[in-house]
């Protein structure tokens, strides 16, 4: 082989010695030299020599050249060289066949395992506390059945997904705190309502395991295995005696801790309505179930036969749903299996369509029938005070029926985003408090939210309207109450009203205004263990609020809201007085949300919100003090895995 120079002159040369299938070009003319004259002659015999061989010219010239001479084109008979076999250290796995195997494809290689397809190609080791990174405790990849005989699992395509979280809250606050009965924390006070500062501590643990097969990743679940539990510790600190505990022989501070069961179900993909994997599944057990977008009616995990899936590409879902409603800790609020589940049971379907009435907003239709079955059932909390039923008016056992008809809407109409809940309540009480007669429930909710996104702020004005009962001895109860609500509205938790319980004080024992993590004025025993009251004085709320992402990592949130109560007939007739002020007063909060990962794994969050009594407040809750602002302040980090 040649070295240095072109190698084109040689193999011109070459082809003029009988390169096969090829023309050799003529030699250009040498110069002009005199003519010679000579007398031809005959060669002798001995003279003659055969013609030279051919020459094989591709033997000289190195195969890559050759090869690559013409674009496209290959040499025939030519074979180059194949690369050194692969050598496969995924124990278990399949040898991928050679290449050669697979003509016109020789850059591209089979994938015998696709779930350790980046391991296997160096890109990330797996480590089983990184939830940021291919993790087979997060379902990123299939269980080996030989390391778990002991699951009774058949098959390549199971996976498990594991979930911990970190719940902390520490909650300073204000509110009206009615002195006791009995006795109080400072002998002598003989005021209604004592000293308002507490707050409260808790430290909840949520760990869930689930057991799943098939790919989620385009289709649901083949079989879901779920089982979440989550155990609190709280410690609460007031001022007044009789407000944690019904003895007054105990203190005013109390530590508690539970352990409830938040899921536990089991879910069957009964199969599929098109190539695009429309769905039916049932599931079986305790699982959570939202009613509407925002939670107004029913939002909480309870023990129930649920039937749901998808039509039409996934434009239209339902929900078949019935449950039995669980008891609930009293302090915590998580689910107490070793309690009988209460008598009270919801029945609810729904319709989701996407794109309508037009394209970008989602509606919801539902019916939802709650019936409850409790008259003779009397509960008595942990703490001692009773709960059903509810210390107020007759104290007689309530059950009630009640259908609640609604419609709600969630998306946006060109830049603007609409949430939108509407009910009407329709149904009988067997026992209204006010008479101990039967009633007829009409009640009427709407709630709506409209935000303009701007950059990076979003700008919120929402309004909620929750009907009062405006006569309570007639025979009708006009009163709006939901089933277990946990709205994600008017700056949620954050808010003061939402967030805080205000114990109703004169016209009743253990009854609050509103419920804790709600924004109805129910006037119920508990959110949590008590029942739904359809005598009560009704919610008006105005609010305005902003969302400024100041960063991937921070957020930071503001809330104005104005609260009223619909009709104060009930107040007035619970607290025998002539006319009390239906304004409550103003709500404004700040937040700042913080998200070091810009995930939700590590999130912490620091909120405060101050209530601004408006004369029915002051009415209800004036004090000693006069003060003119209740304060909720609310530390929260969450560490979820």
């Amino acid at each position: 082989m040649m070295t240095g120079g072109s190698l084109w002159p040689v193999i011109a040369t070459l082809a003029a010695q009988g390169a096969p299938g090829t023309e050799a070009p003529l030699p250009p003319p040498a110069p002009e030299d005199p003519p010679v004259e000579a007398a031809p002659a005959e060669p002798a015999a001995e003279e003659l020599t055969p013609p030279p061989p051919p020459v094989d010219w591709q033997a000289m010239v190195p195969d890559d050249l050759v090869t690559d001479m013409i674009e496209g084109r290959r040499r025939p008979g030519y074979r180059p060289d194949l690369p050194d076999a692969l050598s496969q250290d995924n124990v278990g796995a399949l040898r991928p066949p050679p290449p050669q195997a697979f003509p016109g494809i020789e850059d591209q290689l089979p994938v015998p395992d696709r779930w350790r397809l980046i391991e296997t190609l160096g890109v990330v080791k797996e480590r089983w506390f990184d939830p940021y990174h291919q993790n087979t405790l997060k379902g990123d990849r299939a269980i080996d059945p030989d390391k778990v005989k002991w699951l009774p699992i058949k098959g390549d395509d199971w996976f498990f997904v594991a979930n911990a979280v970190s719940d902390t809250v520490f909650e300073p606050r204000t509110f009206p705190i009615p002195v006791g009965v009995q006795t109080t924390e400072r002998p002598g006070s003989l005021d209604v309502f004592g000293k308002d500062r507490s707050f409260v501590f808790a430290q909840t643990f949520i760990g869930g395991v689930a057991l799943i097969k098939g790919s989620t990743a385009f289709k649901p679940p083949d079989v879901e295995y779920r089982l979440t539990l989550a155990w609190q510790a709280n410690y609460v600190d007031v001022p007044e005696r009789r407000v944690l505990d019904v003895r007054p022989s105990k203190a005013s501070h109390r530590y508690d801790s539970f352990l409830g069961v938040q899921e536990l179900f089991v879910d069957k993909h009964l199969g599929n309505t098109s190539d695009r994997y429309d769905f039916y599944s049932v599931r079986l057990g305790i699982q959570p179930f939202q009613s509407d977008f925002r939670g107004f009616l029913f939002n909480d995990s309870q023990l129930g036969l649920r039937f749901f899936g998808n039509r039409d590409n996934n434009r239209f879902q339902y929900n078949f749903a019935a449950f039995w409603r669980l008891e609930k800790d009293t302090n915590s609020g998580l689910n107490d299996i070793t309690q009988t589940p209460r008598d009270d049971f919801v029945l609810t379907a729904n319709l989701y369509r996407q794109d309508f009435p037009v394209v970008g907003l989602t509606s919801q239709i539902s019916v939802t029938y709650n019936m409850n079955r409790e008259k003779k059932d009397v509960q008595i909390d942990h703490n001692g005070f009773p709960v059903r039923p509810a210390l107020i008016g007759d104290l007689r056992g309530r059950e009630y029926d009640v259908v609640y008809l609604g419609y709600s809407a969630d998306g946006r109409i060109g830049r603007i985003n609409l949430t939108a809940s509407f009910y009407a309540a329709l149904g009988e009480d067997r026992n209204s408090f006010f008479t101990s007669q039967p009633a007829e429930i009409r009640a009427g909710f709407g709630a709506v939210e409209l935000s303009y996104d701007y950059d990076w702020m979003r700008f919120r004005l929402s309004g909620l309207y929750a009907t009062g009962d405006g006569d309570p001895y007639n025979k009708t109860e006009g009163g709006f109450d939901a089933i277990f609500e946990n709205p994600i509205f008017g700056g949620a938790d954050t808010s003061y009203w939402i967030r805080q319980t205000i114990p109703f004080a004169g016209g009743g024992r253990a009854i609050a205004i509103n419920g804790r993590n709600g924004i109805l004025n129910s006037l119920r025993s508990s959110k949590e263990e008590g029942q739904s009251n359809f005598n009560n004085p009704g919610t008006i709320f105005i609010g305005a609020g902003a969302d400024f992402d100041l960063s991937p990592q921070t957020r930071v949130s503001v809330n104005a809201n104005h609260l009223w109560f619909e009709n104060t007939t009930t107040l007035q007739a619970l607290r025998v007085e002539g006319s009390i002020p239906r304004d409550i007063g103003f709500d404004l909060s700040v937040a700042a949300i913080w998200r070091p990962k810009a995930t939700q794994n590590i999130v912490g969050r620091l909120s405060a919100a101050v209530l601004l009594p408006g004369d029915g407040f002051k009415d209800l809750f004036d004090n000693k003090q006069k003060n003119d602002a209740y304060v909720s302040i609310l530390a929260n980090v969450i560490l979820s895995f």
